[in-house]
């Protein structure tokens, strides 16, 4: 299993995130040796904490959005030959070991996409009203797309080779979550859900992860759905 998980990239979009970079760097490396910080324009030192922790860096020179930024990450990823490639947030609020965990059962059920589900795993500190909001939009997009998912708007995703290829990012901004399950839903992707583990804390509530940000993510379902 070790040499397996040679295979998989993990890639962490990052954006001034100074402060917990390293130990998450760290946390990653314990498990997957291939790390990709993709700092997009952080005004910090970012870059490089990632760079000292030993993770792969590459730099946008401007503030793209997570959308873009996971579209360098899996172009890199794919030069460098990965097999699969995880997507992971930078601020603390994943579990690595879950990671582990999804790709076992990529490699049991042979399947190329594996989504994460808090509302299938364990999420610490989230409100009722973020809960409330993040059901609806997972209920949008089991309307609009067909997949049966439990959870629409996770960040954490393992994604293998062919479907890396297959899948490409347009929308740089917070759209590209539900992009990407268009995607799987629209190239008939394989797929399954993980339960994981998202911890909500001060910090990570302070980098996005209120209330207000769920609704953000129903106005891009709306918005990405009618550009179609």
């Amino acid at each position: 299993m070790e040499i397996e998980m040679d295979s998989v990239w993990v890639i962490i979009p990052a954006f001034n995130e100074e402060m917990v970079i390293a130990d998450v760097v760290r946390k990653v490396r314990a498990r997957f040796q291939h790390v990709i910080i993709i700092d997009d324009g952080s005004r910090d030192a970012t870059a490089a904490r990632a760079r000292e922790a030993g993770a792969w860096v590459v730099r946008h020179p401007i503030n793209l959005g997570q959308g873009a930024a996971l579209q360098t990450g899996f172009n890199f990823a794919l030069k460098k030959n990965a097999e699969y490639v995880a997507t992971f947030d930078a601020d603390g609020q994943h579990d690595i070991d879950d990671v582990v965990r999804m790709f076992a059962i990529a490699r049991e059920h042979n399947v190329q996409v594996v989504l994460g589900s808090r509302f299938l795993g364990r999420a610490q500190g989230i409100s009722a009203g973020r809960r409330l909001l993040l059901t609806m939009a997972t209920v949008f997009t089991r309307l609009t797309t067909g997949l049966k998912l439990s959870d629409a708007h996770n960040g954490l995703r393992l994604i293998r080779r062919d479907a890396v290829q297959a899948i490409k990012l347009t929308h740089n901004r917070m759209a590209h979550a539900s992009e990407i399950l268009n995607q799987v839903a629209r190239l008939k992707l394989s797929y399954r859900e993980c339960g994981n583990t998202v911890t909500y804390t001060d910090y990570s509530r302070a980098k996005g992860q209120r209330a207000s940000n769920a609704i953000n993510i129903l106005v891009d379902l709306f918005a990405e759905r009618l550009s179609k």
